[in-house]
């Protein structure tokens, strides 16, 4: 997902984690080692995210590879689209893939501006997950979104949809710990009480033990994003399977906490006892 940000520093991790694909093409080595890297257990590797810097040459050979569902991005801040939103959907979804929408938040709108230029680049339909990318902003902290205008966003589409989306965030960033040398924070904590804990936790964390936000230690994770790529920094020790997806150059790799039916009935809005 290419959300313009690094999360390393968050809960002291060591290793930077780039939540985020840039566009370049694999070597054969490359993907002799994205083959043979451990995935993580507990649950379906079917679910990848992408962005206008991610090349597509054929959605179908996505779907190939027992990939279910892609969540693309479709729009950042208050007044930008990704162009290649709009022509991709529906060649994902004539090959058969679940479509998602992902809005990366700022500082520069209100929360319910952005929710509604997301609704307008997204055009969410029944079946369309929607997703809050809630992360700091690492080429520009001071345009990073708080929790006020987090929780604006979640209220904004609820009343325009019926349905919440789901929260991409880092436990740390998500417990109002300091990001970076910038020791920019989300506010505060997200907490029970919030809108934001009612929504499904897309979880990334890339070590191989995830850690839950304090707000969904009841709850647990329903997408973990426990691999990705930009330009070389890695998203931990299985950066290398982002590239091991057919018919795109790389990918974000996420688990979805169930098999594929409960999949299919997540993303179709039912209710998913997994």
């Amino acid at each position: 997902m290419t959300r313009r940000t690094v999360l390393a520093g968050l809960a002291g991790l060591v290793a930077p984690a780039i939540t985020g694909c840039a566009g370049r093409q694999p070597s054969v080595q490359h993907s002799l080692v994205a083959r043979s890297a451990a995935r993580p257990a507990g649950g379906l590797d079917a679910v990848i995210d992408l962005s206008h810097q991610v090349e597509v040459t054929n959605f179908g050979l996505v779907r190939r590879s027992n990939i279910l569902a892609v969540i693309h991005k479709a729009s950042e801040g208050g007044d930008w689209f990704d162009p290649t939103y709009g022509e991709r959907r529906p060649e994902a979804e004539a090959a058969g893939l679940l479509w998602g929408a992902y809005h990366f938040g700022t500082h520069q709108y209100p929360g319910e501006q952005q929710a509604a230029a997301f609704l307008e680049a997204a055009r969410p339909g029944p079946t369309t997950l929607m997703a809050l990318d809630l992360e700091p902003n690492d080429r520009r902290p001071a345009n990073t979104m708080d929790l006020g205008q987090a929780e604006a966003f979640v209220r904004t589409v609820y009343r325009a949809t019926g349905r919440l989306p789901i929260v991409y965030t880092h436990p740390s960033w998500a417990n109002g710990e300091p990001y970076g040398r910038s020791g920019i924070t989300l506010g505060r904590a997200i907490t029970a009480a919030s809108i934001l804990a009612r929504c499904e936790l897309w979880l990334v964390d890339y070590r191989d033990q995830p850690e839950l936000p304090l707000a969904w230690t009841g709850r647990g994770w329903r997408l973990w994003q426990y691999a990705g790529d930009d330009e070389g920094y890695g998203g931990g020790s299985r950066s290398a399977l982002c590239q091991a997806v057919a018919g795109v150059d790389h990918c974000d790799r996420n688990l979805f906490a169930g098999g594929a039916p409960a999949l299919y009935q997540f993303w179709k809005g039912r209710a998913v006892g997994v």
